[in-house]
């Protein structure tokens, strides 16, 4: 048995424990499968409109939320379906895309304004419909950007609504 110092040897027993388990000996939590997914999917889609040009990805943005809605279960399908119909008619001059595989809709420079999130996606109890900083939502010191969606009444479709048209003035 080759002779090692004593450093050596705790660096190796150092390196064994540092990789498996934290001091108080609970395994290490990274990002989830479901995290990893999206992030994957999103890395496609840079290298996609990187190779598109704006007028194709319109299109091609079109086809990929639809295709996106269609694999959703439901109700989150409907609920999608309907977001989407609702974006089209209130801001027409959003382009729909997809963003860490999620139906998107973003502005002229291609930034983000709305997202919609699937409850199955990442294992959620609702669904979501979101706002990024580049909608113009702000009110005071603090406003909501995020909401949780079970169904979509007439009354949830017009707070939307106004909610979008004021995202994109």
């Amino acid at each position: 048995m080759p002779k090692t110092s004593k450093g050596e040897n705790n660096m190796k027993n150092v390196k064994k424990v540092s990789k498996s388990t934290t001091a108080d000996n609970k395994k290490i939590k990274g990002f989830s499968d479901e995290e990893r997914a999206a992030m994957k999917e999103r890395a496609q889609e840079l290298m996609a409109e990187a190779r598109s040009s704006p007028r194709r990805a319109k299109v091609d943005g079109e086809s990929a939320i639809l295709a996106k809605i269609a694999e959703m279960p439901e109700p989150d399908r409907t609920m999608a379906k309907q977001l989407h119909d609702i974006i089209k008619a209130s801001a027409p001059a959003l382009s729909p895309k997809t963003w860490y595989g999620m139906p998107a809709y973003a502005n002229n420079d291609g930034k983000v304004v709305c997202f919609f999130t699937s409850a199955h996606k990442f294992k959620s109890r609702y669904a979501t419909f979101g706002f990024n900083d580049t909608a113009n939502l702000d009110e005071g010191h603090m406003w909501p950007t995020s909401f949780a969606l079970k169904e979509l009444t007439a009354a949830e479709e017009a707070k939307i609504t106004a909610l979008i048209k004021k995202a994109v003035s």
